[in-house]
């Protein structure tokens, strides 16, 4: 296990700080934490499972905010769960079965698919909340959104809010709770499966947990007087550069 030099440290730290007061407000935080741990020469399938681990914290934190919200929801959570946790443990076996090369050839289309995601989720949520799905459908919907958050996940909350409120929870605060609950579950059974692989860059992930932490907790009043319509559009814009770049690297 290879320390960082105090310069790499550093700077993990500083994007951590802002990549977690970003997710307090807007999400989007994997669009900046990523690419830094692979411009700090981790492996594309390492960077990813090192991310996991890093912004677990930030995605457990938000959880005591919403207890009423919780609470409301009640035994219904756990099939939540369940069949989303399922899905993340199927995303993160297939990163770690299907290995690191194919990973590397996947990021450009990832980047572009989450980019995507982000962009368009909002519109997304509204075009689905004006149709009636099955349940059966809306299920098999989030199981397919967690297989994806198990193995990439950038952009996954803004469109898991999107299917939890096709599930039946029409409450925003309440599907917020629920998308955070079903996100902090997702990532902690993926980095157990990456974690039991090997695959996580411990000393990286604690300056960038340490990071995102404490971003998330003191950051997101002072963002909170930035549009958030002004922080979506820089995600999105840096998330276009991404795809560019790792498409031309290719």
């Amino acid at each position: 296990m290879t320390m960082p030099d105090l310069l790499t440290a550093g700077l993990l730290l500083v994007v951590a700080l802002l990549a977690g007061a970003l997710n307090a407000v807007a999400g989007g935080a994997t669009f900046f934490t990523f690419p830094a741990l692979m411009a700090a020469g981790l492996p594309p399938m390492v960077a990813n499972a090192t991310n996991f681990v890093a912004l677990v914290p930030g995605n457990l934190a938000a959880l005591p905010a919403y207890r009423a919200e919780l609470r409301s929801i009640g035994r219904a959570l756990w099939p939540l769960l369940a069949v989303c946790g399922a899905g993340g443990v199927a995303g993160a076996l297939l990163l770690v079965g299907l290995g690191g090369e194919l990973f590397e050839r996947l990021v450009p289309w990832l980047m572009a698919s989450a980019t995507a995601l982000f962009a368009f989720a909002p519109r997304l949520r509204r075009w689905l909340a004006a149709r009636s799905l099955g349940q059966g459908a809306v299920w098999a919907m989030l199981f397919l959104f967690s297989v994806y958050g198990g193995y990439f996940g950038a952009g996954l909350g803004q469109i898991m809010l999107a299917a939890l409120i096709l599930a039946g929870y029409e409450d925003f605060h309440t599907a917020n709770a629920a998308k955070n609950a079903v996100i902090g579950w997702i990532s902690v059974m993926a980095v157990a499966i990456y974690g039991l692989s090997a695959a996580v860059a411990w000393p990286e992930a604690l300056v960038m947990m340490a990071g995102a932490t404490l971003g998330g907790y003191g950051g997101g009043a002072l963002a909170r007087h930035i549009p958030q319509s002004l922080l979506r559009g820089g995600v999105i814009g840096f998330g276009i550069l991404l795809t560019l770049f790792y498409f031309l690297r290719s």
